[in-house]
């Protein structure tokens, strides 16, 4: 072994057969010493996927923005070197310290955008340095080793749903708005589904947290410099003002009729349905200021029936099926719009010649 090392104080574990060791590791040598593979190398003979760096400023924004309360899951690394664990003595003999020559080589196997992150955050601020971060360590057994490593480490990745991740969000002042409304509006209450961005035909629910959010948002573009609460009460007053012209949305809390059946058979309380009475108040709301919540009441004028074919095929519907596709959506509020009275903007104008 070389005379120059590296020293990590470890723990020894051991998974199908092998050893591997958790560390703990200062963010300033992250960017010294844990290496991306080459990207001009072919995927076959590769380790990993090359490196998204559309990814990086993000996850880095993430790390500056949240000083105090960022949160990173440990780093996966192949060390390619002679490494030695020497025992600390502990009662298993798993307590110690991880010897590595300097002139080994580590390759990340997991984590290597949050390590490119790590390595902008610090250009940034230079006070992250002393912050650590796990890392896992395996000793290196070929290209094909850690091919398998990458397949299996990914194998049973799955991103939480859109609305979970909204649920859980406490740091996004629009997700917390989005979660007061579930509870704080009438036609919301029950009807909700927090969990799952899509909805099953036997779903109780009625609504998507994802999409309510996404409405939500809508609506209040042109609202920003509210407080909070101002902007949950105007949130509010619109969307009790949209279930007083949808009488479905109180048969289905009155649990008169189905929520399953209802989407079914109407589209305003789908995603795409929402986003453009949404859009649709925002005007109301810049163009009327003083009677905005009973001219949105003239949704009710509108035929949200499915089975209308000749009004939303080709608009919020492709071949029968809902689509939220941004042509759609933009197509579904220039017809909501046409029907309030409203001016249509440009862009959506432009895309009225191609619905037959």
């Amino acid at each position: 072994m070389s005379s120059f090392e590296y020293v990590f104080p470890s723990i020894r574990g051991h998974q199908g057969g092998r050893e591997y060791f958790i560390s703990m590791c200062p963010l300033r040598l992250i960017p010294k010493i844990f290496l991306f593979d080459e990207d001009e190398l072919r995927p076959e003979v590769r380790a990993q996927r090359i490196l998204n760096r559309s990814r990086v400023p993000e996850i880095a924004s993430y790390i500056l923005a949240n000083r105090e309360d960022y949160v990173f899951s440990a780093l996966t690394a192949s060390i390619d070197g002679d490494a030695e664990f020497k025992s600390g003595g502990s009662a298993t003999g798993d307590l110690g310290t991880l010897h590595v020559p300097m002139d080994a080589r580590f390759l990340i196997n997991d984590g290597q955008h949050r390590r490119a992150a790590i390595e902008e955050a610090l250009k940034v601020d230079p006070t992250l340095s002393d912050e650590t971060i796990a890392i896992v360590f395996f000793l290196d057994q070929g290209p094909e080793r850690s091919q398998q490593m990458f397949a299996d480490l990914n194998r049973h990745a799955v991103n939480p749903s859109r609305s979970l991740g909204l649920l859980y969000d406490h740091r996004s002042e629009m997700a917390s708005i989005a979660r007061h409304l579930c509870t704080g509006v009438d036609c919301f209450k029950g009807l909700v589904e927090t969990e799952k961005t899509t909805l099953t035909p036997r779903s109780k629910k009625l609504f998507t947290l994802s999409a309510l959010y996404s409405a939500t948002e809508d609506f209040l573009v042109n609202s920003q410099n509210l407080l909070p609460e101002d902007q949950i009460s105007l949130a509010t007053r619109f969307w009790d003002a949209v279930a007083s012209a949808i009488p479905e949305w109180e048969l289905v809390a009155k649990s008169r009729l189905t929520s399953g059946d209802v989407r079914a058979e109407f589209l305003h309380s789908h995603a795409i349905g929402l986003q453009a009475i949404a859009r649709a108040g925002a005007d109301l709301l810049v163009l009327f200021p003083n009677d905005w919540e009973q001219r949105i009441k003239q949704v009710a004028e509108i035929d949200w029936r499915r089975s209308n074919v000749e009004m939303w095929e080709g608009r919020a519907l492709l071949g029968g099926r809902v689509s939220k596709a941004r042509q759609n959506m933009l197509l579904t509020t220039m017809l909501v719009k046409e029907q309030l009275g409203l001016p249509t903007d440009a862009e959506q104008s432009a895309l009225k010649v191609d619905v037959k």
